[in-house]
């Protein structure tokens, strides 16, 4: 690549890099809110798992894409989200469970968090 071609990329990249910062600290905000709802319903002595809201979720950000990225795109990436929430739920449960004084569960909680 040419200095000229570096030159025309950096500002981009820059933006770029932003970006994902600004993506990072929104999906944190996500997790801590995850994690409101999950002591809320634990509180409330509510299932943490509602699998009509995973299906919400992925219309709602299917049905707000304006793309480029293809509906189907967009659903795997919240795919993941949702995984990684319910990643987030079960640390969680197991954390509680060992401050309980209660063994670690490999099956752990449900494991299906999803708000």
């Amino acid at each position: 690549m040419t200095s000229e071609s570096m030159d025309r990329l950096h500002p981009i990249r820059e933006e770029i890099d932003r970006i994902d910062e600004e993506i990072l600290q929104r999906l944190n905000d996500r997790a801590r809110e995850v994690l409101r709802i999950v002591e809320i319903k634990k509180k409330l002595g509510m299932p943490v798992y509602f699998p009509e809201r995973e299906d919400e979720i992925l219309l709602l950000v299917q049905g707000s894409n304006k793309g480029p990225l293809s509906d189907e795109a967009v659903r795997r990436v919240f795919e993941r989200i949702i995984d990684e929430s319910r990643r987030l739920e079960r640390t969680l449960g197991e954390e509680e469970d060992a401050e309980n004084g209660e063994p670690e569960s490999r099956g752990g909680s449900s494991g299906n968090q999803v708000d």
